[in-house]
């Protein structure tokens, strides 16, 4: 049973509405507002259905008019005549108010009348009467079975013997060598005469003695291999053993420099030695804004030179004589004022998924895209001087910007002050994967956030990693070493809390979270320890971690080298969180930061997969090495990455 069936324009006119259920008018309002925020608004019509707590909808787009069928029911329902009525309903309607669409325009829809309910009802018995009467299905009959084709004797075995298909299976795994040998072979018996041809039963005698010579010689070459192998001449005198230390052109060699032997070993910092570093190689860029964010960039100086050198070679080729047939490749492609079919579109778009594919996005996602694009403009009237090429490719590259654009903006800095209206510290916790760089990328936002006035604690909770404290340990010591006390009245602007390995991170991290608050530092950043989305354990102690201590935001650290690993790992770890969270709610991923974006050049497209996956931000893009190696995602810049060819 349906709850409701509703059509509107695409501006958000309702035009005709049935209720199934008894209820109030404005039942199907919170469903129907979902869909349009979370799939027409993001570009994501791939699957024309969506669920919405209870319900299920689908929905069908008519390009031509601007208009939108939605039929919403029970989830738990199987109902399988909704895609016969909401087609039919498509027909029913455009067909009976055509003329109405067509010669009023925006003015019929708003006061035009649409009273549709009888043919509605008419269309919903039909789907449902043919969806009830399906012939049933009827059993094979012994002749129709393959068992009747086979005979009494072909089923019977005799023991010790192999049955014939085992034996032309091993047939089939010999070399070629052996096969010209098994033919050789009968040719040989039948010379001797020693056996008359036509006896069924010598003739089987025959093929086990062929099969049992086949073997002897095939044992009979294994061997001599063996023994040619054994008499091989003996490699060299192996090098001598233990390992030699390298010593670098550019480096020091005096031994004394890298030992660490006699520094402190209860991990405090100020009993470790002194640490001299550049400020330049740690800062990178010295004619930057400090605390700023600046926006992700891409240079598209390649294109540019590409249009010259296009333009050049066309000139001549024109002066040639060519007049008619430039002329004529030139409108070669032309539309013409009529309407886009999927047979127009279906060349383009698989030019375009091989192309998206190859910058990197999931096989997955690129094909999700490209649907979404079709259903877009299917039936939709187009100019008269467009080509298809380049309408399927304005209506991708709106679809992906408006991708890399989600619903809800993280603003750091903004929460980060509200958290300081409260008397608390904001609490932001990395997870991801092993070896993507969630300690150097925490470093680089604690820098961010130190240059923007906040004091920053960060919480070492990777008590497995060997080493993790450490690097923690050193990342501290050098913002100290670029921010110290004295420049900031005193204040200790990052400090490091940690407890050593094989301890409860949760734990941690909750000691960590009350020492902030007693201490009055401003944020906490919650290091964790890489691991892989299908280890059950590892992801219930991240999924304990954050439902103990209630962060105010959760980002995956993601690498950008990723194609579809990307998409596996972020719906492994939202399920995982969902999974072991003990609350209603469950708190899942609220942000992506991604990392390595230096070393992609134009392959971006995991920044596309991981948020169409999960409808959330890039909050961080890691773009080198160094403090100021940090940037916001730029949806544009983007997108002019992943179309360039």
């Amino acid at each position: 049973m349906l709850d409701f069936f509703t059509i509107f324009s695409k501006g958000g006119l309702v035009l005709w509405c049935f209720q199934g259920v008894r209820g109030p008018a404005a039942a199907a309002t919170a469903p129907v507002n979902a869909l349009i925020r979370s799939v027409l608004l993001q570009e994501r019509g791939g699957n024309n259905s969506f669920t919405h707590e209870a319900l299920t909808l689908k929905y069908k787009l008519d390009n031509q008019f601007e208009l939108v069928f939605v039929v919403g029911f029970q989830k738990i329902l199987t109902l399988t005549y909704v895609d016969k009525l909401i087609d039919d309903v498509h027909k029913e309607f455009r067909d009976k108010y055509r003329n109405e669409f067509q010669q009023k325009g925006a003015l019929g829809l708003l006061n035009g009348t649409f009273d549709f309910r009888e043919d509605f009802l008419r269309l919903l018995r039909d789907a449902e009467e043919s969806s009830r009467v399906r012939a049933p299905t009827v059993m094979k009959t012994f002749e129709q079975s393959l068992k009747s084709q086979k005979t009494v004797k072909c089923m019977i075995e005799t023991r010790g013997e192999k049955p014939k298909e085992k034996v032309k299976n091993k047939k089939n795994k010999g070399s070629k060598k052996e096969g010209a040998e098994a033919v050789t072979a009968p040719g040989k018996a039948s010379a001797g005469d020693k056996q008359p041809p036509g006896a069924g039963d010598k003739e089987e005698l025959t093929k086990d003695e062929i099969l049992q010579k086949n073997r002897e010689e095939f044992f009979r070459r294994h061997k001599k291999a063996a023994e040619k192998s054994s008499k091989s001449p003996k490699p060299e005198a192996q090098k001598e053993k233990g390992k030699k230390p390298r010593v670098w052109d550019l480096g020091n060699s005096n031994a004394k420099v890298l030992d660490y032997s006699n520094s402190a070993t209860n991990g405090s910092a100020e009993a470790a030695p002194a640490e001299e570093f550049d400020r330049d190689t740690a800062l990178g860029d010295r004619n930057r804004e400090p605390g700023r964010l600046y926006d992700l960039e891409y240079e598209s100086e390649d294109e540019a030179e590409e249009e010259k050198v296009t333009q050049n070679t066309s000139k001549p080729s024109a002066k040639k004589g060519g007049g008619l047939g430039g002329m004529f490749g030139m409108l070669k492609g032309l539309v013409g004022s009529k309407s886009l079919t999927r047979e127009d579109m279906d060349p383009v778009l698989e030019k375009m998924k091989d192309h998206l594919i190859a910058k990197n996005v999931a096989a997955e996602i690129a094909v999700q895209l490209c649907e979404s694009v079709a259903k877009k403009l299917e039936g939709k009237v187009m100019g008269t001087f467009t080509t298809v090429t380049s309408t399927v490719k304005q209506a991708l590259q709106e679809a992906l910007v408006q991708i890399l654009q989600p619903q809800r903006r993280v603003d750091v800095l903004r929460d980060v002050m509200e958290a300081q209206r409260h008397r608390r510290p904001y609490v932001v916790t990395f997870c991801g994967v092993n070896g993507v760089g969630k300690s150097t990328n925490l470093a680089k936002i604690s820098f961010w956030l130190i240059e923007n006035g906040f004091s920053v604690l960060i919480a070492a909770c990777d008590t497995f990693r060997a080493g993790a404290v450490e690097q923690l340990r050193t990342h501290t010591r050098r913002l100290l070493a670029l921010h110290p006390p004295e420049s900031h009245g005193g204040r200790t602007m990052v400090q490091l809390y940690e407890k050593g390995y094989g301890k409860d991170a949760a734990g941690i991290a909750m000691e960590a979270i009350a020492y902030a608050r007693n201490q009055g530092f401003d944020v906490v950043l919650v290091d964790t320890a890489g691991r892989m989305q299908d280890n059950a354990p590892l992801m219930a102690a991240l999924a304990k971690l954050i439902a103990v201590n209630a962060p105010d935001l959760v980002l995956f650290v993601g690498e950008a080298l990723v194609g579809n690993e990307a998409v596996d790992q972020l719906v492994k770890f939202n399920k995982a969180l969902a999974d072991h969270s003990m609350a209603q709610t469950p708190r899942l991923i609220d942000g992506i930061v991604l990392t390595k974006f230096d070393t992609i050049d134009d392959k971006v497209g995991a920044a596309i997969s991981m948020t169409y996956i999960t409808s959330k931000p890039i909050v961080f893009v890691g773009t080198g090495q160094t403090y100021c190696d940090l940037r916001s995602l730029n949806a544009k810049a983007v997108v002019a990455a992943l179309m360039k060819a």
